[in-house]
């Protein structure tokens, strides 16, 4: 597994979406979601705190079954304990009906806020922040809004398709990450990225953008799959191959109008002209 950290790529524009993305998605983590877990990854949940959590992402994230059928469940977790099992579970109580309302096509938008953890909302917004910024600058920010909704919703309704009787709640801007992710490397296929190479001890190496998103897109490919064993068996591989891909397509007919798009050269500060980036 590689993690980037930073691409040389030159901005010629400001991402303002990219930033306010990653920012309500930090605001939402931290301000409404109830949070089992520590920046750390330690475990600071309670039966009570599982449950309402249960209950927040029952409400607000996204149910495949929910969303093939456009129906919401006739019941949901009501907020609080019903003990442990056995096997050491939470058990929820449920209420039928539930005491909220609840749209499954409007629960596929709240749920790119939604993350399960710390690691869960750093990982997405580290690729968001490295690879995004560059797919705004070609698009417009405009464009690149719509663009990163659309990869979005495809990517959750093309993963009920596959898991159209799961109950299990999606959530997570992963989808949409993962279409940002296939844009990227159909633009920008030679630019360098810096990535820390998991395997060999977070050593850092200068890779091209192709190796690092290929590799990503196997992987995640081989686990969707189950041709490997990942770890998180509740990770939605399947939203990510499917946002990747479609990403990648969306893009394609349009890729020399995009590596040739972005405004005027701008004055540097120093009194030089911010030169190109030679990645085409």
């Amino acid at each position: 597994m590689v993690l980037p950290i930073h691409d040389i790529n030159p901005l010629r524009r400001r991402p303002v979406v990219t930033w306010l993305l990653i920012a309500v998605n930090i605001a939402v983590f931290v301000l409404f979601e109830p949070i089992v877990t520590s920046v750390a990854g330690f475990t600071t949940a309670t039966p009570q705190s599982v449950c309402e959590q249960q209950r927040f992402f029952d409400h607000w994230g996204a149910v495949p079954a929910e969303m093939l059928e456009n129906r919401p469940s006739p019941e949901a977790p009501n907020g609080r304990s019903a003990g442990v099992d056995p096997q050491g579970r939470v058990l929820c109580e449920l209420e039928s009906p539930p005491s909220f309302t609840k749209s499954p096509v409007v629960s596929v938008l709240t749920s790119m806020f939604l993350h399960g953890s710390w690691l869960h909302l750093i990982g997405n917004m580290l690729f968001l922040g490295v690879f995004g910024n560059n797919v705004e600058d070609r698009m417009g920010r405009f464009l690149y809004l719509i663009f990163y909704l659309v990869c979005g919703y495809t990517a959750a309704y093309g993963f009920a398709l596959f898991e159209g009787h799961s109950s299990t709640t999606l959530i997570g801007a992963s989808g949409a990450v993962a279409g940002v992710l296939g844009a990227y490397l159909v633009i920008f296929p030679r630019a360098r990225v810096i990535g820390l190479v998991t395997f060999l001890f977070f050593l850092p190496f200068w890779l091209p953008a192709w190796l690092v998103l290929g590799f990503w897109f196997v992987l995640q490919y081989i686990y969707f799959t189950g041709m490997g064993v990942a770890e998180g068996g509740s990770v939605a591989y399947g939203a990510h191959v499917v946002g990747f891909i479609f990403g990648a397509l969306a893009v394609l007919p349009f890729v020399r109008e995009l590596r040739a798009a972005g405004p005027a050269r701008r004055h540097a500060p120093d009194h030089r002209w911010v030169r190109r980036t030679p990645w085409s």
